[in-house]
C-alpha cells in the first residue's frame, strides 16, 4: 500500500514552528521599538524637551528648588543670580554651557539650544522665587 504524499508545497510542522517564532519576534521588535526610552541628551532640546524637563535630567541633583548642594551662596534664587551678577537668561544659559566655578559646563549634554531653554526656565522660576505656577484654568 503506498505512503500518503504531501503536497510539494506544503509546509512541515517544524517550518510552520519557525514561521511562528519568526513572526513573534518581529513583533516584539517592533513593541521595543515604539516603547524604548530615548535618553534626553539624544533628542533634539528644541523639539523634544523643555527647559523644565531638561533642568530635572541634569540640573536638579545640585539644584533642587533652586539651592544647591555644594555652594549656599550660589544658588539660582533671583537675590542670589543679582549678587553675581547674573541679570537675565544669557547670563544663566552662558553658566550652563560653559560652567563656572566648580560647575563644568553641559553644552554637549544639553545639545542645541538646550542651554537657552534651561535658562529661560531658570529665570523664570527665579523671578517667582521658585514657587509653584499657578494653575491655569
Amino acid at each position: 500500500m503506498p505512503l500518503p504524499c504531501a503536497h510539494p508545497s506544503d509546509p512541515g510542522p517544524a517550518a510552520l514552528r519557525r514561521l511562528r517564532l519568526v513572526a513573534w519576534l518581529v513583533v516584539f521588535a517592533v513593541i521595543l521599538l515604539a516603547w524604548w526610552p530615548r535618553p534626553a541628551w539624544g533628542d533634539t532640546p528644541t523639539l523634544q524637551a523643555s527647559g523644565a524637563q531638561l533642568f530635572e535630567n541634569h540640573c536638579v541633583g545640585c539644584h533642587i528648588n533652586g539651592g544647591n548642594i555644594l555652594r549656599r551662596g550660589k544658588t539660582l534664587k533671583l537675590a542670589a543670580l543679582q549678587r553675581q551678577g547674573i541679570d537675565g537668561p544669557d547670563a544663566i544659559a552662558r553658566i550652563a554651557a560653559a560652567g563656572q566655578g566648580q560647575m563644568s559646563g553641559y553644552a554637549k549634554v544639553l545639545g542645541d539650544g538646550g542651554d537657552q531653554l534651561v535658562a529661560a526656565w531658570v529665570w523664570e522660576q527665579a523671578l517667582r522665587d521658585w514657587k509653584p505656577a499657578p494653575p491655569v484654568g
